[in-house]
C-alpha cells in the first residue's frame, strides 16, 4: 500500500558529494588558523616562518672577575691580555675602592662587593672573602634583571679570578655546544686528584673558571644567600657555588679545557701535551714560570696569545708526524713548541704528560702526588731530551698559516744527533682550524727540503683510515 505522501528524492552525484565535502574542510581549517587563540595572541606564530636564533658569541655572555684591592694593580694586566673591548660584558669586582683607581680602557668595570658580614664562615684558616666571591653571580645578575635590552642578550654568566688567562674565542666555541635555554653547570676539575679528594671530584674550580646559562645563574642568584648560611664550613667560593648547584639538583658538564693549574713550576709538560679539546682557560699565573725561555712571565703570555689570535682553535694542539727515513718522531704543539725525538715514539706515549712541574701542596707524602692525567718521567739530561723549538713567529699567506719555531739551545748536548745536528728552525704549514667542530687530532707529514737548518712540516686532515704511527719496512 503506498504511502499517502512520499517525501521528494535527493539525487547528488558522487564527484558533486565529494567536492562538497573538501569545501567543508577547508572552511573548518581556515577558520581554525584566523580565530583560534593562538593567532590572536601570536599571528606571527601562522603568517611568518621561525627565525634560527644568532649563534652564541662573546656579547652574549656575561663575565665576573674576583679581584681585590690588594691584588688588582698587579694582575689587571693578565686580564688585558684576554679582555676584548666592546665585544664583552662584564665586571672586576673589588673587596674595597682602590685610591686614585678608576675603570681604564681595554679592562672591564670596576665594581665594589656588597658587604658580607652577616653570613657565618667556619673554615678554619680559610678566607672569608670566599663568600664574597661566590655572590659575584647574585650581584651580576641582580645588576641586570630589570633591564630587557641587557637582559635578553645574556646567554652564559662565566666566573673567574683577575689571574685567569680566558681564551675567548675558544669559550665561546665550547659554550655553543650546549642548550644555554637549559640549566648548565660548565667547568674543569682539579689537575691534583689531592685537591679533588679535598674538595669534590664533582665542581668546577673557579680560578679555572666557571660558566652557567643564563637561566640557572638567575635562579642560583634567588637561593644563593641561604646555601652560604648553610655552608659555613667550606673552604672556598666555587665550593658554595657547587653545593648550592647541588642543591638544585645541578651536575657539572666537565670541559678538560678550562685549566685550574694546581701545580707550580715550568708546566712546559702541561702545554706540550695538552688534551685533544680546545684551550679554554689558564689560572695561578703567579705560581708559573715563564712559559717560553728568555721571557718576562707577562711577555712569554703575550707572546702565546699572539699565535692564538690567528687560529684560536688549534692553539696548543698536539700532532704526532713521522720521518721514517730519519727514523724522528715529531711532536708540535701548535704556537708553543715543537720537539723532535730519536726512533719510533709511539703516540700513546706522547700522550702522556712530562713531569716539568711540582705539585700544588708541598709536603705530602709521594702516594697522594698524583694528577687527573697519566704521566711519564721528564728526562733531565740533555743528550736524551728530545730536542726543542719555541715558537717564534706567525703569518698567514694565500689561505694558509706559517707559524715557525726556534731551537731552544739551553743546555744543548755537546754530541748532537746526526739527523738534527745542524738544524735551526722548523716551519708549520696548517689551514685554519675550524671552531666548534669535533675534533679529531690532525696529521702532519715531514716535507722534503734542501736545508739542513730548516725542517718543514705540513699539518692536514687525517684521511679516513690514516693511522698515527711511523711506516713499517722503511728507514
Amino acid at each position: 500500500m503506498a504511502l499517502p505522501f512520499s517525501p521528494p528524492r535527493l539525487h547528488l552525484s558522487s564527484s558533486i558529494f565529494r567536492t562538497f565535502l573538501v569545501s567543508a574542510f577547508l572552511l573548518i581549517v581556515i577558520s581554525l588558523l584566523l580565530f583560534s587563540p593562538v593567532s590572536r595572541i601570536c599571528p606571527s606564530a601562522v603568517s611568518s616562518p621561525l627565525v634560527a636564533p644568532a649563534p652564541t658569541s662573546l656579547r652574549h655572555l656575561l663575565f665576573g672577575i674576583a679581584s681585590s684591592s690588594k691584588s688588582w694593580p698587579r694582575r689587571k694586566s693578565y686580564v688585558r691580555l684576554w679582555w676584548r673591548l666592546g665585544f664583552m660584558r662584564g665586571a672586576v669586582f673589588l673587596d674595597s675602592p682602590i685610591a686614585g683607581e678608576t675603570d681604564e680602557p681595554g679592562l672591564p668595570t670596576l665594581r665594589v662587593s656588597a658587604n658580607t658580614s652577616r653570613f657565618p664562615y667556619t673554615f678554619e684558616g680559610g678566607l672569608r672573602s670566599a663568600i664574597r666571591i661566590a655572590r659575584i653571580v647574585k650581584e651580576l645578575v641582580e645588576g641586570v634583571v630589570g633591564n630587557d635590552s641587557s637582559d635578553a642578550d645574556i646567554r652564559w654568566v662565566v666566573l673567574g679570578d683577575d689571574d685567569t688567562l680566558f681564551f675567548p674565542e675558544n669559550l665561546v666555541g665550547t659554550l655553543a655546544k650546549y642548550d644555554w635555554e637549559q640549566w648548565y653547570y660548565v667547568g674543569g676539575q682539579s689537575e691534583s686528584v689531592w685537591q679533588n679528594s679535598k674538595h669534590s671530584f664533582s665542581m668546577a674550580y673557579g680560578g679555572g673558571g666557571i660558566a652557567m646559562s643564563y637561566p640557572l645563574a638567575k635562579v642560583l642568584a634567588r637561593v644563593l644567600d641561604s646555601c652560604l648560611v648553610r655552608y659555613a664550613h667550606l673552604y672556598g667560593s666555587d665550593d658554595r657555588i657547587f653545593a648550592c648547584l647541588a642543591e638544585l639538583g645541578v651536575g657539572l658538564t666537565h670541559e678538560p679545557g678550562f685549566h685550574q693549574v694546581d701545580v707550580r713550576g715550568d708546566i712546559f709538560g702541561i702545554l706540550s701535551a695538552h688534551p685533544l679539546t680546545p684551550l679554554i682557560s689558564l689560572h695561578h699565573l703567579d705560581q708559573i714560570e715563564p712559559i717560553f725561555p728568555g721571557m718576562t712571565r707577562m711577555a712569554a703570555f703575550d707572546h702565546l696569545f699572539r699565535s692564538a689570535h690567528f687560529d684560536p682553535s688549534r692553539i696548543l694542539q698536539q700532532t704526532i708526524c713521522y720521518d721514517s727515513s730519519k727514523l724522528l718522531t715529531i711532536s708540535v704543539s701548535w704556537g708553543y713548541v715543537v720537539q723532535i725525538f730519536e726512533g719510533n715514539q709511539l703516540i700513546v706515549d706522547l700522550l702522556s704528560v712530562p713531569e716539568t712541574y711540582t705539585h700544588w701542596k708541598r709536603g705530602l707524602s709521594s702516594l697522594i702526588l698524583s694528577y687527573m692525567f697519566n704521566t711519564r718521567e721528564f728526562n733531565k739530561d740533555p743528550c736524551k731530551k728530545p730536542d726543542v723549538f719555541f715558537f717564534e713567529s706567525v703569518v698567514q699567506h694565500q689561505g694558509r698559516i706559517q707559524s715557525n719555531y726556534t731551537m731552544h739551545d739551553l743546555e744543548i748536548c755537546q754530541e748532537r744527533k746526526v739527523h738534527t745536528k745542524n738544524l735551526k728552525q722548523i716551519t708549520i704549514f696548517s689551514q685554519f682550524l675550524q671552531p666548534r667542530q669535533p675534533l679529531r687530532r690532525e696529521c702532519c707529514e715531514v716535507l722534503q727540503t734542501s736545508s739542513a737548518t730548516v725542517m718543514e712540516i705540513y699539518i692536514r686532515k687525517c684521511k679516513d683510515d690514516e693511522l698515527i704511527a711511523m711506516h713499517q719496512g722503511t728507514g
